[in-house]
Formats: C-alpha cells, structure tokens, sequence
C-alpha cells in the first residue's frame, strides 16, 4: 500500500530531518548534511505528490459502515487515520493538521493532502524559541505570583509540550477616521457670596488618515482568540516566503475559519486602535469623551501566514493548565490556580507591614 504521508530523512543517512529555531538551512543532526530550504522542497516535492494521491485513493475507498456504528459520520469526517511512512504506524490526527510527529518513531511527518482545497499560506514566521526555552520561560512565568499555591509551584512539571504553526490572517488596510468629542473646560469664580463654577462645552472634531499593516487574527477555532491576541506581537521582519520545509518535526494546523469570518474582529480592533489614536490628539480641555467615531477602509488585503506557537500543559490537583509561549519571542500568557488561604491573608499582610508607615505619616502631618 503507498504510504499517504512524507517523512522528511536525510537523503545521506536516512535520519529525520527537523527544522532547527533560528536557522536558514535544515541541517542533519546525525551526519552533518546541510540542505537549502529550496533544496528540500524540490527534493520532496514527487513524494508529496505521490502522497496526496495515495490518500485520495484510500479515502475514495473507505466506507463508514467499518466503523461498525462506534464513530457518528461528523467524528468520521474529524478524525482521520494516516500512516507513518517510516515506522508503519497508525497516526491519528484531526482533519485540519498538516504536519506532525510521529509519536512511535518521532520523525516528522508531513500530510500532503491535507494542503489540498485549500489556500495556501504566503508566509511562515520561522520558530526562535527552543524546547528548553519554552519550559525555562513558564519557570519565569510564576515567579512574582504570591498567590499561587506553594504546591504548584514546588512540584510542578510540564506534562506536556508540543511546538505548533497556527494559521493567521494578516489584514493591512488604509482608513479614514473621522471621530466626534464632547470637551469641557471650568472656570472657577470666587465672589464675596459664593464660588461659581462656569463650565464652557465644546464639540471637538478630529479626522486623520492611518495605515495598519498586517492586524493579525488567527484562523483556528481550537486556539483561544483572547490568548492569540495577548502573545502578540509578532516581527514579521523575520517572516519569510511559505515553504514546507519549515514545518518538518512540528505540528501545524490549517485554517478552519475563513478570513471573511474574522473580518469582524479586524474591524472593532482597527476602530478601537483609531479612536485611542483619536483621543490622543485632544488636550486643552479639563474634560472629554468621545460620542461618536467612524472608520472608512481603502485598499484592504488579506494575506495568510503561519505562526509558531509553544503549547504546554501542566497538572495540579488532576486540573490541566494550558499555557502559550510566542514562538519568536517568548512572551508567555495562561491561567494560575489561586491559593484561596494567601488570597485572603495576603492583602492582611500587607496592611500590617504598611501600618507603621502610615502611622509616621500622619504623625509627621499632625505636628
């Protein structure tokens, strides 16, 4: 049976080839060889080839009713079984993963057909940030939290790390913001009779053209919209030109949400970016606020990149805790468990050695 997935092996010694954070070429880590990121991909392009057309071969054959009714036909259209070209082993992956690791052998293995019906991306923003990085950078991550419980702490590990490419949609428009503002300014009079307060009201109006490049919003429903956004930003300085290559020994989804659906989503951040530029602009007022702001978009594109992303899962109390590391910069973001005991007597505590303190200071102002 041809094998409907690649196994990236270098073509000297047959050992898997990996892309290594930070590096221009992949490079063997058994014999030395070094291979151009265009070398590779022409290297394998005719076992891709040959891969996606052994995949539709079999799914053309492939009847539910195997599943002897254990899997409903949206489970079967989900998960989806592949074989390791190297091992022979049975991958069970979903259906929107393009690359992973064979976890009985470990040699990255890429799903060819999965590339098909689909856009594909323009960019890839390589990894920078090692496997050791990731973990040393969680470690950093709980220092400071004087919350956290004593337990999780001291026997924390990580149970599990996984390096993943995550779809994103790259906006870049030019807008038009035009933005209303209600100001005041208070003149205080002091008579013999009273003191009068004279509020003066203005309507102030700004407008101003702005250019955003490359908003990014990220195509994955299984990834967190709120955490993507918070491991931002990326420096798309480093991206480069989408090339398999760079996907050997990682995992890597495709979008599952188009770039019509995060439209929304692009709009409300470039508008609530132009209305903090907007009120930036207004001083000589005591007072303002803002009533109403519109955004006018020329020239909108949309490109589509791949970003890598550290996902690591930690255990306490038998309650997983997923954390995300930005794979070229390392900025970590996830939840804490909360010690509910040092939740309470902490801000206790803290009076108590801020007591003497105040009573110096009043002391001082009473004298």
């Amino acid at each position: 049976m041809a094998d409907t997935t690649v196994s990236y092996k270098c073509p000297n010694c047959g050992a898997p080839l990996s892309y290594l954070p930070g590096a221009d070429k992949v490079t063997c880590e058994y014999c030395g060889t070094e291979l151009e990121i265009k070398a590779l991909e022409e290297l394998f392009a005719k076992e891709q080839e040959r891969a996606v057309k052994a995949q539709e071969a079999k799914e053309a054959k492939w009847e539910k009713e195997n599943a002897a009714g254990e899997w409903s036909e949206e489970e079967l259209d989900y998960l989806k079984t592949l074989k390791c070209s190297t091992c022979g082993a049975e991958l069970v992956c979903d259906e929107n993963t393009m690359a992973t690791e064979c976890c009985y052998c470990g040699n990255p293995t890429m799903v060819p057909s999965r590339f098909s019906g689909m856009l594909k991306p323009d960019y890839v923003i390589p990894f920078k940030k090692k496997k050791e990085e990731a973990v040393a950078a969680l470690k950093e991550f709980y220092k400071g939290k004087y919350l956290l419980p004593s337990a999780f702490t001291a026997n924390n590990r990580v149970e599990a790390i996984q390096p993943m490419y995550v779809p994103y949609w790259l906006f870049d428009s030019d807008v038009v913001a035009t933005a209303s503002f209600k100001a005041e300014n208070d003149l205080v009079i002091d008579t013999p009779d009273a003191i009068v307060t004279e509020t003066s009201v203005y309507d102030v109006q700004r407008e101003g053209l702005m250019n955003f490049a490359r908003i990014p919003v990220d195509g994955s429903k299984k990834m967190d919209d709120t955490w993507m956004e918070s491991i931002e930003p990326y420096d798309y300085s480093e991206m480069v030109p989408f090339s398999s290559a760079y996907l050997t020994g990682y995992l890597a989804d495709r979008y599952d949400v188009t770039s019509d659906e995060c439209a929304e989503r692009v709009d409300e951040r470039i508008r609530a970016t132009a209305a903090q530029v907007m009120e930036g602009q207004i001083d000589g007022y005591m007072r303002h606020q803002m009533e109403d702001i519109s955004v006018l978009k020329e020239n909108g594109t949309v490109s589509y990149a791949l970003a890598p992303v550290w996902i690591l899962t930690t255990r306490y109390k038998d309650k997983p805790y997923t954390f995300l590391m930005n794979g070229q910069t390392g900025k970590v973001v996830g939840e804490l468990p909360v010690d509910s005991t040092k939740a309470v007597t902490y801000p206790g505590a803290v009076f108590l050695i801020l007591l003497p303190i105040l009573y110096f200071v009043v002391k001082s102002l009473l004298v």
